[in-house]
């Protein structure tokens, strides 16, 4: 049985792909300042995977045209951030989003 993922959040949205990945890129910003994340991301034609990192998190964003879908797993000794560091992602894709298509 596969392991769950110690964060997963999905939003769907109507941006497509280019605004999608434009949107990526803010919150890849955004984390990487304020997490430290360091992101390598792989363009695909129907979307890309951001896969992000450093000492105790490590996870993957996928961009598609209508979704975001990021997961992550957390360290032993971030686990118990772990509702706090999701509810933030959280917050901040849904910031990105709401402006986007606002």
């Amino acid at each position: 049985m596969a392991r769950q993922p110690d964060i997963h959040i999905q939003r769907p949205h109507a941006l497509g792909l280019p605004q999608a990945r434009r949107l990526a890129q803010q919150w890849m910003q955004q984390a990487g300042e304020k997490y430290g994340l360091q992101f390598k991301t792989e363009e695909g034609s129907d979307g890309d995977t951001v896969r992000f990192e450093r000492s105790g998190i490590q996870g993957t964003l996928a961009v598609k045209a209508d979704q975001l879908d990021l997961q992550a797993e957390l360290s032993f000794l971030f686990k118990a951030m772990g509702a706090t560091v999701e509810a933030e992602i959280a917050r901040k894709l849904d910031a990105l989003l709401a402006k986007a298509t606002g």
